[in-house]
């Protein structure tokens, strides 16, 4: 082998020579099963003979008698009316009205008209303001002049009783400005307001409703 200057590693020896090991290695071990064929006697199964196991007699179960389907409902007869006597005794007495006339009821409990105060009345259709404008301008005119020059504003809440003709019968603070000169102007406005009548299964009806009246510096 022609010396080139680069010296091999042990590695590398050993990869050169690895074909003649395999020659070696697969010669060795044809020859070793060689020798245990021939010179070694081959096992030999034993005769374990044949296990038969009896089988044990199974007593099978009598057999199960299955009933018939039972029988149709029957349907009820026809009822018959009975003709036997009832004791007086076990019966509701006959009650008439001229046991009882309406004119020995009771009156009934005297608590004050819808109009007196905040209830509530069911409708259908609500109420609505006709003159927003004209509501506006008595807001600025009742808006108190120490309020408005300081730039005070507030928003009070109203309960309003509309009557069947559209107009404010009645009202009540329900929400405070926290100011009394703002919740007394508010007061003065609700008479100047205009609703159409609330409707109940098309019937006209008086009902309460709740706004807000807002004082506001423009």
């Amino acid at each position: 082998m022609e010396d080139t200057g680069i010296r091999l590693t042990a590695n590398d020896r050993f990869k050169l020579a690895s074909t003649n090991w395999t020659r070696i290695g697969l010669l060795a071990a044809v020859c070793l099963h060689l020798g245990l064929v021939v010179l070694v006697q081959p096992f030999e199964a034993a005769d374990m003979g044949s296990v038969v196991k009896e089988i044990e007699t199974i007593n099978l179960p009598p057999e199960v008698d299955i009933p018939d389907p039972p029988e149709a409902i029957r349907r009820p007869a026809t009822p018959r009316v009975s003709s036997v006597d009832i004791s007086d005794e076990v019966t509701i007495e006959r009650t008439t009205f001229d046991e009882a006339p309406p004119g020995q009821l009771p009156p009934p409990p005297q608590g004050g008209s819808a109009v007196d105060r905040p209830s509530f009345i069911p409708y259908d259709t609500a109420p609505v303001m006709l003159n927003p404008e004209e509501v506006q301008q008595v807001l600025q005119r009742e808006y108190p002049r120490t309020l408005r020059s300081a730039q005070i504003e507030g928003r009070v809440e109203l309960w309003l009783y509309v009557s069947e003709q559209g107009v404010v019968d009645n009202f009540e603070v329900r929400t405070s400005s926290g100011n009394a000169l703002l919740d007394q102007a508010a007061g003065r406005v609700a008479p100047a307001m205009r609703f159409t009548p609330a409707m109940s299964r098309d019937k006209v009806t008086a009902v309460w409703v709740r706004l807000w009246v807002a004082f506001q510096v423009t």
